[in-house]
């Protein structure tokens, strides 16, 4: 690296860059075992597991537009040391749920409400003051170190899914670490601020076929994530588990970079065609229920996401006058839209499939629904841009 690249690594930037690790690696050592953790602690059947899990994911992805704006009025300083206390209350909450369960669904939402507001907070403080060619190298690290920490996260997890109170813990320390560690960092300047959109322009300009198709990767996306902890354990180790979603993101981070220029140059449905049939794959290998295909359907899961949320994202910057920063907030609201139907919808099928005594089914129904559900999609799509002309009668 350049020593000009190199100075643009300040002391308070790397340190950023740090607390973004470890915010990621906190919050993925829960989030892929949560479904174990609530049927643990409140006993409740899988439809309703959905729905706390929906709920959680809908508030983090969705609620990064709100905390982009709140950032915006409250000032990056005073966001990143309001979400750490949050992060440290959800932590404190989660580690209290083991005495009264119910606490542990209210920690939840608080921790996904901080996450919400520290995402776009962080980022927009680790590029601030930096030239516009410091900036897709600091936005890059930011990517990269948080993909670290969402890697590390379920090992982590792994080591600790039977004695949680002990990383709850830790995470609360941690957190709390963490809030005096921004409680040091310094004022930002506010001399060049933008002026905020009106709420009510939020989705002008949306790209409706890019926002839908969001919607429903991430929809397919989170049974794996939601719902695969449950159905392997006991059928494989859970250190193979976390190990093997560490594998997942890993294989996101090498091969989005690689796949980047073929992506831009495919046709949006033959990038949906490889995307989904990669993750139809993927789902019906879990039914298996080993480690060779578990294994397996977290590779083909990789490339057909890899694929997915790249071209989704190229296609609604280039199917929108609006801004670059408009358009990720539509991407992150369509994650919001499938997080939380996902987990619904997810938690009804599953607990269908676990009481019918025939739970490999269920990856083999979500597999139908990989294929099935963008060719209705793109159908609806096309039907809707060019609706059939209506009869003429005779005058």
């Amino acid at each position: 690296m350049r020593p000009a690249a190199l100075g643009s690594f300040t002391g308070v930037r790397i340190a950023l860059l740090g607390s973004g690790l470890l915010v990621n690696l906190i919050g993925f050592s829960v989030y892929p075992y949560l479904a174990i953790l609530l049927r643990q602690r409140m006993d409740l059947s899988m439809d309703q597991v959905g729905v706390v899990l929906g709920l959680t994911a809908f508030v983090q992805f969705a609620g990064g537009a709100p905390g982009a704006v709140l950032a915006e009025h409250l000032g990056l300083r005073r966001s990143l040391l309001l979400a750490m206390a949050l992060q440290t209350l959800g932590s404190l909450g989660l580690l209290a749920g083991e005495v009264w369960p119910p606490v542990t669904v209210l920690a939840l939402m608080i921790r996904s409400a901080a996450t919400a507001l520290y995402s776009p907070a962080v980022r927009a403080y680790t590029v601030h003051g930096a030239d516009p060619d410091e900036q897709p190298r600091l936005v890059s690290a930011s990517y990269a170190t948080g993909n670290a920490g969402i890697a590390l996260g379920p090992v982590v997890g792994a080591l600790f899914i039977n004695d949680p109170g002990v990383m709850f813990a830790a995470a609360a320390t941690l957190h709390a670490a963490l809030t005096i560690g921004h409680a040091l960092l310094p004022q930002e300047s506010r001399g060049h601020t933008r002026a905020v959109e009106p709420l009510h322009r939020a989705l002008s300009g949306l790209a409706v076929l890019p926002f839908t198709v969001t919607a429903l990767t991430i929809y397919l996306h989170l049974y794996f994530y939601q719902y695969l902890a449950s159905y392997a354990e006991g059928r494989v180790p859970t250190v193979f588990y976390g190990s093997a979603m560490m594998g997942y993101s890993l294989l996101l981070v090498v091969l989005q970079p690689l796949l980047a220029g073929r992506v831009e140059q495919m046709r949006y449905t033959q990038a949906m065609t490889i995307g989904f049939g990669g993750l139809a794959i993927g789902m019906s290998a879990f039914a298996g229920g080993h480690e060779l295909t578990i294994a397996a359907g977290i590779v083909a899961l990789g490339v057909g996401n890899s694929i997915l949320f790249l071209k989704n994202v190229l296609e609604a910057l280039a199917g929108t006058p609006r801004s670059a920063a408009v358009v990720f907030g539509h991407q992150r609201l369509a994650e919001g839209v499938g997080a939380l139907l996902s987990g619904v919808v997810g938690g009804v099928v599953y607990q269908a499939f676990e009481t019918a005594g025939h739970l490999p089914g269920l990856w083999l129904a979500v597999a139908a629904q990989c294929v099935l559900l963008p060719i209705l999609v793109v159908l609806v799509h096309r039907r809707l841009r060019h609706p059939a002309p209506a009869p003429v009668g005779p005058r």
